[in-house]
């Protein structure tokens, strides 16, 4: 298998070291990348990283922090969970790319930070430059107004996009994430236009929808929105997922609302290390991972209906960004 880009400048990078020394025989070849040495039962050895790709207090936050918290107390060193917001999620995953291939940097990932932010921008990594490990949470998204937005029902609000395009103002939680492509396909194949407002996840947007600052936003429906839709400050137009949720059993699907197509547009949000994670911390920390997932103090904090009922490990993650890949490449002209 040919080697990464990233993989390919750390091996560059360990050759000059080593020709420099006089030791490139002791080195053990070109590729051989730092930290493939360390076995399994030696890891970790220090602090792990955690990086979240979005800002504090929305739904990748809280995942991260109640995996992290699991993952500190099952591999015995403590977990630090930095937030790195920007570039819909790019700016995190650069970090990581950047880091030693050792298990002590990782990062929360969805599709759309490692597949569709590459596709509409050039930021300097695929997502073949990282290993994926595991599934943690799944997320539906949900298209909802403030409490006194003259729209009551996804029709009425539909029915406005359609009379003046572009004039409602969507926000998402980024400009290349699942919520902004649907509302580009929105527009390409149900001819209903809106401008699409990007954000750095769910705080902000919940800010900005309540201070009148958006006119929707087509958000992560994760418990802190949720919990604003059942303070009665947001109300739900429609949801993203191909049924009806029961947690939300008033709330049409998109695709019952006129858009059969339009059922993409929830978060999966996925653990990952640098590309050439060695196979035996991989498998270490799925483990954690799928302990993790049924711990009953993690299940509660992140909610049971976003924890899948079935984990999901390396093998799985890595089968949903090739779906995703093979889905919007078409649609992004990558």
């Amino acid at each position: 298998m040919p080697l990464s880009r990233t993989s390919r400048a750390r091996t560059a990078r360990a050759l000059a070291a080593c020709t420099a020394l006089g030791l490139l025989t002791a080195c053990g070849g070109a590729e051989e990348t730092a930290g493939s040495a360390e076995s399994a039962a030696e890891y970790p050895t220090e602090e792990i990283r955690l990086l979240v790709p979005y800002g504090a207090g929305g739904p990748t936050d809280l995942t991260a922090r109640a995996y992290g918290a699991s993952l500190e107390e099952q591999l015995g060193q403590t977990v630090v969970v930095e937030n790195l917001p920007g570039g819909s999620g790019a700016l995190a995953t650069q970090e990581l790319i950047g880091a030693d291939p050792d298990g002590h940097t990782l990062s929360l990932a969805t599709p759309g930070t490692l597949v569709l932010t590459p596709l509409a921008n050039e930021v300097g990594y695929t997502k073949d430059d990282v290993t994926p490990i595991g599934v943690m949470s799944e997320v539906p998204s949900v298209l909802a107004v403030g409490a006194d937005s003259p729209y009551a029902t996804a029709e009425e609000f539909f029915a406005a996009a359609r009379q003046q395009p572009g004039s409602l103002n969507v926000g998402t939680p980024g400009a290349s994430t699942p919520q902004a492509i649907e509302l580009q396909r929105l527009a390409e194949e149900y001819d209903v236009e809106v401008t699409a407002v990007p954000f750095n996840g769910n705080a902000e947007m919940t800010t900005a929808l309540l201070g009148g600052n958006v006119d929707a936003v087509l958000i992560n429906a994760s418990s802190d929105v949720t919990a604003n839709i059942d303070a009665g400050q947001f109300r739900p137009l429609a949801v993203s997922s191909a049924e009806p949720l029961p947690w939300l059993p008033d709330t049409p699907t998109l695709a019952e609302s006129g858009f059969p197509e339009l059922t993409l547009s929830g978060s999966t949000f996925g653990l990952i290390g640098p590309d050439e994670l060695p196979e035996e911390i991989v498998t270490e920390l799925e483990d954690a991972l799928r302990t993790a997932s049924e711990d009953p103090a993690v299940v509660e904090q992140i909610g049971e209906e976003y924890v899948p009922a079935e984990f999901q490990g390396a093998e799985e993650f890595q089968q949903l960004l090739d779906r995703t890949q093979e889905v919007y490449e078409p649609i992004l002209g990558g």
